[in-house]
Protein backbone atom coordinates (compact mmCIF):
# COMPACT_ATOMS: atom_id res chain seq x y z
CA UNK A 1 0.00 0.00 0.00
CA UNK A 2 1.24 3.21 -1.06
CA UNK A 3 -0.38 6.72 0.21
CA UNK A 4 0.82 9.67 -1.48
CA UNK A 5 1.55 12.15 1.57
CA UNK A 6 3.23 9.35 3.54
CA UNK A 7 5.16 6.83 1.86
CA UNK A 8 6.98 7.48 -1.84
CA UNK A 9 10.42 8.28 -2.29
CA UNK A 10 12.61 5.67 -2.90
CA UNK A 11 16.58 6.21 -2.73
CA UNK A 12 18.76 5.01 -5.63
CA UNK A 13 19.09 1.21 -5.62
CA UNK A 14 22.09 -0.86 -7.16
CA UNK A 15 21.05 -3.92 -8.68
CA UNK A 16 22.33 -7.38 -7.99
CA UNK A 17 22.04 -10.87 -10.18
CA UNK A 18 21.11 -14.31 -9.97
CA UNK A 19 18.46 -16.02 -8.08
CA UNK A 20 17.71 -18.91 -5.35
CA UNK A 21 14.09 -20.59 -5.02
CA UNK A 22 11.54 -20.19 -2.54
CA UNK A 23 9.71 -22.81 -0.55
CA UNK A 24 6.78 -22.71 1.34
CA UNK A 25 6.68 -26.03 2.65
CA UNK A 26 7.61 -28.59 -0.21
CA UNK A 27 6.25 -26.47 -3.03
CA UNK A 28 8.18 -23.68 -4.67
CA UNK A 29 6.53 -20.57 -4.83
CA UNK A 30 8.79 -18.36 -6.27
CA UNK A 31 12.04 -18.14 -7.67
CA UNK A 32 13.41 -15.27 -6.03
CA UNK A 33 16.16 -12.64 -7.48
CA UNK A 34 19.44 -11.85 -6.07
CA UNK A 35 18.54 -8.95 -3.57
CA UNK A 36 18.92 -5.01 -4.18
CA UNK A 37 20.54 -3.14 -1.69
CA UNK A 38 19.18 0.30 -0.41
CA UNK A 39 21.19 1.49 2.78
CA UNK A 40 21.60 -2.21 4.39
CA UNK A 41 17.88 -2.60 3.82
CA UNK A 42 17.83 -5.93 0.89
CA UNK A 43 14.93 -5.00 -0.95
CA UNK A 44 14.46 -9.33 -1.50
CA UNK A 45 11.69 -9.02 -4.67
CA UNK A 46 11.16 -7.02 -7.08
CA UNK A 47 7.00 -5.47 -7.13
CA UNK A 48 4.28 -7.07 -9.47
CA UNK A 49 2.90 -4.64 -10.86
CA UNK A 50 -0.61 -4.02 -12.01
CA UNK A 51 -1.66 -6.13 -15.45
CA UNK A 52 0.16 -9.48 -14.15
CA UNK A 53 -2.66 -12.13 -13.52
CA UNK A 54 -1.37 -13.01 -10.43
CA UNK A 55 -2.67 -9.66 -8.72
CA UNK A 56 -6.16 -10.10 -10.50
CA UNK A 57 -6.83 -13.61 -8.63
CA UNK A 58 -7.75 -15.13 -5.66
CA UNK A 59 -4.73 -16.10 -3.42
CA UNK A 60 -4.06 -19.94 -1.53
CA UNK A 61 -5.01 -19.68 1.64
CA UNK A 62 -1.88 -20.66 4.01
CA UNK A 63 -1.04 -23.85 5.50
CA UNK A 64 2.24 -24.31 6.83
CA UNK A 65 3.70 -22.14 9.38
CA UNK A 66 7.26 -23.14 9.70
CA UNK A 67 10.52 -21.56 9.35
CA UNK A 68 10.16 -20.64 5.51
CA UNK A 69 6.91 -18.71 5.96
CA UNK A 70 9.28 -16.84 9.03
CA UNK A 71 11.59 -15.77 6.03
CA UNK A 72 9.24 -15.00 3.15
CA UNK A 73 7.56 -12.23 6.00
CA UNK A 74 10.78 -11.14 6.90
CA UNK A 75 11.69 -10.24 3.21
CA UNK A 76 8.37 -9.31 2.79
CA UNK A 77 9.01 -6.48 5.33
CA UNK A 78 12.53 -5.64 3.66
CA UNK A 79 10.83 -5.42 0.02
CA UNK A 80 7.87 -3.54 1.56
CA UNK A 81 10.55 -0.54 3.88
CA UNK A 82 12.70 -0.57 0.68
CA UNK A 83 9.78 0.57 -1.58
CA UNK A 84 8.63 3.19 0.87
CA UNK A 85 5.55 1.46 2.07
CA UNK A 86 3.69 0.81 4.43
CA UNK A 87 1.46 -2.64 3.39
CA UNK A 88 2.59 -5.60 1.08
CA UNK A 89 0.56 -7.89 0.13
CA UNK A 90 2.32 -11.85 -1.15
CA UNK A 91 0.68 -11.63 -4.48
CA UNK A 92 2.77 -8.28 -5.01
CA UNK A 93 6.38 -9.79 -5.25
CA UNK A 94 4.40 -12.90 -7.20
CA UNK A 95 3.16 -15.25 -4.61
CA UNK A 96 -0.37 -16.19 -4.65
CA UNK A 97 -0.79 -16.67 -0.77
CA UNK A 98 -2.99 -14.93 1.93
CA UNK A 99 -0.31 -13.17 3.91
CA UNK A 100 0.62 -9.64 4.14
CA UNK A 101 2.67 -7.72 6.12
CA UNK A 102 1.60 -4.28 7.57
CA UNK A 103 3.87 -1.19 9.67
CA UNK A 104 2.27 2.06 9.24
CA UNK A 105 5.22 3.53 11.21
CA UNK A 106 7.59 3.01 7.85
CA UNK A 107 9.91 1.28 9.84
CA UNK A 108 10.28 3.63 12.88
CA UNK A 109 8.97 1.45 15.81
CA UNK A 110 9.12 -2.45 15.66
CA UNK A 111 6.05 -2.38 17.67
CA UNK A 112 4.09 -1.59 14.47
CA UNK A 113 5.02 -4.60 12.41
CA UNK A 114 2.10 -6.86 11.65
CA UNK A 115 1.69 -9.71 9.81
CA UNK A 116 -1.65 -11.03 8.73
CA UNK A 117 -2.14 -14.46 7.36
CA UNK A 118 -5.25 -15.61 6.06
CA UNK A 119 -7.12 -12.27 7.34
CA UNK A 120 -10.50 -11.52 6.89
CA UNK A 121 -12.23 -7.83 7.76
CA UNK A 122 -15.07 -8.81 9.93
CA UNK A 123 -16.20 -5.25 11.13
CA UNK A 124 -16.02 -2.26 9.65
CA UNK A 125 -17.20 1.43 10.89
CA UNK A 126 -17.53 4.60 9.84
CA UNK A 127 -15.77 6.06 6.93
CA UNK A 128 -12.58 8.26 5.11
CA UNK A 129 -11.77 9.52 2.02
CA UNK A 130 -8.06 10.07 1.52
CA UNK A 131 -5.51 9.80 -1.26
CA UNK A 132 -4.90 6.46 -1.66
CA UNK A 133 -1.79 4.01 -3.79
CA UNK A 134 -0.49 1.08 -4.48
CA UNK A 135 3.22 -0.18 -5.11
CA UNK A 136 1.88 -2.15 -7.95
CA UNK A 137 0.13 1.05 -9.32
CA UNK A 138 3.52 3.13 -9.09
CA UNK A 139 2.41 6.93 -9.45
CA UNK A 140 -0.97 6.67 -9.87
CA UNK A 141 -3.13 7.80 -6.77
CA UNK A 142 -6.97 9.07 -5.94
CA UNK A 143 -8.76 10.09 -3.29
CA UNK A 144 -10.83 6.68 -2.24
CA UNK A 145 -13.21 5.53 0.82
CA UNK A 146 -12.75 3.40 3.10
CA UNK A 147 -14.25 2.83 6.54
CA UNK A 148 -12.62 4.70 9.90
CA UNK A 149 -12.12 1.59 11.43
CA UNK A 150 -12.00 -1.23 10.62
CA UNK A 151 -11.30 -5.34 12.60
CA UNK A 152 -9.62 -8.15 11.33
CA UNK A 153 -9.49 -11.80 12.13
CA UNK A 154 -6.02 -13.52 11.00
CA UNK A 155 -3.38 -16.03 11.95
CA UNK A 156 0.15 -14.53 13.52
CA UNK A 157 3.14 -15.76 11.90
CA UNK A 158 3.04 -19.23 14.45
CA UNK A 159 -0.72 -19.87 12.74
CA UNK A 160 -3.01 -18.55 16.34
CA UNK A 161 -5.69 -16.74 15.43
CA UNK A 162 -6.59 -13.09 16.64
CA UNK A 163 -8.50 -10.26 15.89
CA UNK A 164 -6.93 -6.76 15.71
CA UNK A 165 -8.31 -3.49 15.23
CA UNK A 166 -7.18 -0.38 13.60
CA UNK A 167 -8.40 3.07 12.91
CA UNK A 168 -7.39 5.81 10.27
CA UNK A 169 -4.84 4.76 8.14
CA UNK A 170 -3.92 1.22 9.86
CA UNK A 171 -7.96 0.68 8.92
CA UNK A 172 -7.20 1.52 5.54
CA UNK A 173 -4.28 -0.43 5.47
CA UNK A 174 -6.10 -3.76 6.38
CA UNK A 175 -8.40 -3.57 4.02
CA UNK A 176 -6.48 -2.32 1.01
CA UNK A 177 -4.17 -5.67 1.67
CA UNK A 178 -6.83 -8.00 2.27
CA UNK A 179 -8.46 -6.58 -1.17
CA UNK A 180 -4.84 -7.71 -2.82
CA UNK A 181 -5.53 -11.31 -1.58
CA UNK A 182 -8.95 -11.47 -3.41
CA UNK A 183 -7.35 -10.09 -6.34
CA UNK A 184 -8.90 -6.66 -6.21
CA UNK A 185 -6.59 -3.52 -6.06
CA UNK A 186 -8.07 0.04 -4.88
CA UNK A 187 -9.15 1.03 -8.37
CA UNK A 188 -11.63 -1.10 -7.93
CA UNK A 189 -13.41 1.32 -4.83
CA UNK A 190 -13.29 4.48 -8.13
CA UNK A 191 -15.79 5.42 -10.44
CA UNK A 192 -15.53 3.64 -13.78
CA UNK A 193 -14.33 6.87 -15.34
CA UNK A 194 -11.72 7.54 -13.09
CA UNK A 195 -10.62 3.57 -13.34
CA UNK A 196 -10.81 3.35 -16.75
CA UNK A 197 -8.83 6.22 -17.13
CA UNK A 198 -6.08 4.94 -14.76
CA UNK A 199 -6.16 1.57 -16.90
CA UNK A 200 -5.84 3.46 -20.20
CA UNK A 201 -2.76 5.61 -19.32
CA UNK A 202 -1.36 2.06 -18.39
CA UNK A 203 -2.25 0.51 -21.70
CA UNK A 204 -0.33 3.64 -23.19
CA UNK A 205 2.73 3.20 -20.70
CA UNK A 206 3.20 -0.89 -21.47
CA UNK A 207 2.52 0.10 -25.55
CA UNK A 208 5.28 2.46 -24.76
CA UNK A 209 7.29 0.05 -22.69
CA UNK A 210 7.53 2.10 -19.63
CA UNK A 211 5.26 -0.42 -17.41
Amino acid sequence: MDVARTFRACPEQSEGSGNTELKVGATVVARRPEARVDNGRRMIYPIVKYGQEVLEKPSAPVTLFDGNLEKLVADMFETMYAANGVGLAAPQIGISLKLCVIDASCGKDANSRIVLANPEVITMEGEQAEEEGCLSLPDFRAKTTRPLHATVRAQDIAGKEFNLSGEGLLARAFCHETDHLGGKLFISHLSRLKRDSIKRQIRRMIKAGEW
